[in-house]
């Protein structure tokens, strides 16, 4: 350091550190943002040119940077309004320099062959280039390469009889010079854990030392650029706006793909059929995100099961002569999701705002490697922002293109931890793909302490069992493992991975309930599935009206007039002697699972009558399942494993079910049934004497 130069007051022990350790590979964040506005350009871009000229920690050596850089944004960068600009002006000076995304296409058509180039931003096509350029950068055939370039022009070049005066005269990809792998990690065991994790969220331009950013939300942050180093690794994002979901995607490096509002067809992601010149998204990037996914749409069927076959093997077939094709991008979902998560994670699935292409295929999201819970990261403010330094985006992108994703860190756990036996073969494969990303990232060498990657082992767990709860709840029976535990090699101690908007609320009460009230579950046929109702009757002086609120659908009032129908029949038999004409009943059903509909809820209504009027409670913990005739005779009920999932998950211990279910227990999963007393009843009025408390 020049010690006449005056050092900035943002410098701290970090940045000494960093800058030391990797000269001419950071630069300062805040840089960036003073830089982009009124350009479309990456900030990839814009970081190597700060890399180039302010590559620094002395503050006038930054401000004759920034000069520099703004001089050559404004005499290289063309914004997109000056397309004809530029052809006028090469016309006339007949040479120029650029800076552009540089794409090329070939045209087997004509005469043996044509590479022809394409500027995106400047708009101009049909631009000869050399085939050394092409066979040089290929990434140009594929994507496209930001480049520094140098055009001209000449009138006299006809092609096919046809003026064609563009020439790429010379081309220079911005990118870093060198990224070695071995160097990197020497650089990275300089650092503490801590301090390389702060680096990585300098990087990606956050200010790890803001409250806001505890360690587990710079994990989840982390978690975003697991893609990026670790090959078809698949992540979910779902939370509130103005997160950042899809900065780092958009922003980070050039070997990313990001899709706005539903963009995207199977063409565009596999490959266009019969055309070796159109190769797939998923082929071309590291990972393709899709941005504001609720969106995005499946035409057909065969979409759907092509893009879910990739997301499992890495592979797909276009139907022509390649046969299959191996890719190696992940696929990322971001979407937003608003309320309160518990009551949506306790009455529903957190897939619920996805498009209902896919919003109930369990097949379909069986796929992610991990659920990122977006409603845990903080709303972004200036504050969050740092002004200090990270790695330039190329160079990191370098790293983690070139080098991280050729490393493979997916045994690493099995050195002091096993799985448990809820961990099944997707489970095992999405959990080890997220400890190798975090391995990765901050133990690129592949050394770790024993609680460390008890940690990461803890944490990929947690990331898949927010998959699988949701699975669980769209398919109870198949999805009913759910506990994903990893075990201690050398204690033999079990650990399970916990969500924490899984069991945060208990929607049936331990203690017992008001008289009238009672918990029951039926089939809403509106919709197919299995939901929760909650049945409340007051029993009140009156004329023998009903008086119904919430669900007051035809098939629920005549269950609940079936079951006081048979109530007044056969009052005398359960001991009974009331006028019924002397009450009026004011009855409320609702369903905390947003269930629209019953016809099978019969009993509960029965048991609900008769406690209103005899003020007696029904017993806590308790969900009475069954239907009756008019006559009492009950019916054997549907979908009991569901039903006994719904009633776990919701918080009941005890189930009453009629006695022509039992045969159906044998096909209950044992995990449900250990954690349920399942009494049963032969008629309704023995279902009463086991509901209504003493």
């Amino acid at each position: 350091m020049n010690g006449n130069k005056t050092q900035a007051e943002w410098i701290d022990n970090l940045d000494q550190k960093l800058f030391n350790t990797f000269p001419g590979r950071v630069v300062r964040k805040d840089l960036v943002q003073k830089l982009k506005v009124g350009f479309s350009i990456p900030v990839y871009v814009l970081e190597y040119l700060l890399g180039k000229y302010c590559s620094t920690t002395d503050e006038e050596e930054i401000s004759q940077g920034l000069i520099l850089v703004k001089e050559a944004i404004t005499d290289r960068v063309v914004r997109a309004d000056q397309g004809e600009l530029i052809k006028s002006r090469l016309q006339r000076s007949r040479t120029m320099k650029l800076i552009d995304l540089v794409s090329v296409a070939f045209d087997e058509k004509d005469r043996g062959g044509k590479y022809w180039a394409k500027l995106s931003t400047a708009g101009l096509d049909k631009i000869h280039i050399d085939e050394s350029f092409v066979h040089k950068y290929e990434r140009v055939l594929t994507g496209g390469v930001w480049a520094n370039l140098e055009l001209t022009f000449d009138e006299t070049i006809t092609h096919g009889g046809v003026t064609r005066p563009f020439v790429l005269a010379r081309m220079q990809p911005i990118q870093i010079a060198s990224a070695h792998l071995e160097e990197f990690i020497e650089g990275r065991n300089k650092f503490t854990r801590e301090e390389w994790v702060n680096i990585l969220m300098r990087t990606i331009g956050y200010e790890p030392s803001h409250p806001d950013f505890t360690w587990r939300r710079k994990l989840l942050y982390l978690l975003r650029l697991i893609p990026m180093v670790e090959k078809n690794f698949n992540l979910i994002e779902l939370g509130p706006k103005e997160t950042g979901k899809s900065f780092v995607f958009r922003e980070i490096s050039p070997y990313i793909l990001l899709l706005s509002g539903g963009q995207g067809s199977v063409a565009d992601l596999f490959g266009w059929k019969n055309r070796k010149d159109k190769p797939g998204l998923v082929i071309r990037n590291d990972l393709v995100a899709f941005d504001e996914v609720a969106g995005q749409n499946f035409k057909s069927e065969n979409d759907k099961q092509m893009f879910k076959g990739y997301m499992e093997q890495g592979s797909f077939s276009r139907g022509d002569e390649r046969g299959t094709v191996q890719a190696e991008a992940g696929i990322v979902f971001n979407g937003n999701i608003e309320g309160d998560i518990t009551s949506i994670a306790r009455t529903t699935h957190l897939f619920s705002v996805l498009p209902d292409t896919i919003r109930n295929d369990d097949a379909f999201h069986d796929r992610w490697h991990a659920y990122l819970p977006g409603w845990e990261m903080p709303k972004l403010v200036p504050e969050h922002f740092t002004s200090h330094l990270g790695f330039i985006a190329d160079f990191i992108a370098e790293i983690f293109h070139n080098n991280l994703r050729a490393l493979n860190f997916t045994d690493s756990y099995e050195k002091y931890y096993s799985f448990g036996n809820h961990v099944g073969q997707r489970d095992r494969k999405a959990a080890a793909r997220t400890i190798s990303g975090l391995m990765k990232l901050i133990h690129p060498d592949g050394n770790c302490t024993r609680d460390e990657m008890a940690e990461y082992i803890q944490f990929a767990l947690e990331m898949r069992r927010r998959v699988k709860e949701q699975l669980k709840r769209i398919n109870p029976i198949e999805f009913s493992k759910v506990n994903l535990s990893y075990i201690d090699k050398d204690t033999g101690d079990e650990f399970i991975a916990e969500c924490k908007e899984i069991g945060a609320t208990r929607l049936i009460p331990e203690s017992p309930l008001p008289p009238g009230d009672i918990f029951t579950i039926g089939i809403d046929t509106t919709i197919d599935r299995v939901c929760l109702f909650r049945i409340q009757v007051a029993a009140l002086p009156g004329s023998g009206r009903f008086q119904f609120v919430g669900l007051t659908t035809r098939a629920v009032k005549e269950s609940a007039r079936m079951g006081f129908d048979y109530l007044r029949a056969n009052a005398r038999k359960i001991g009974l002697d009331r006028d019924f004409g002397s009450y009026d009943f004011n009855i409320q059903v609702i369903s905390p699972t947003h269930g629209k509909d019953a016809s099978d809820i019969g009993i509960a209504f029965y048991i609900a009558i008769l406690s209103a009027i005899i003020n007696k409670p029904i017993a806590g913990s308790l969900v009475v399942l069954g239907q009756m005739t008019i006559h009492g005779v009950l019916n054997r009920i549907e979908k009991l494993g569901d039903r006994l999932r719904i009633a776990m998950d919701a918080g009941a211990k005890h189930i009453l079910i009629p006695t022509s279910n039992a045969a159906d227990l044998g096909s209950i999963p044992a995990e449900l049934l250990d954690k349920l007393r399942v009494d049963f009843y032969s008629d309704p009025g023995q279902a009463v004497f086991k509901a209504i408390t003493e």
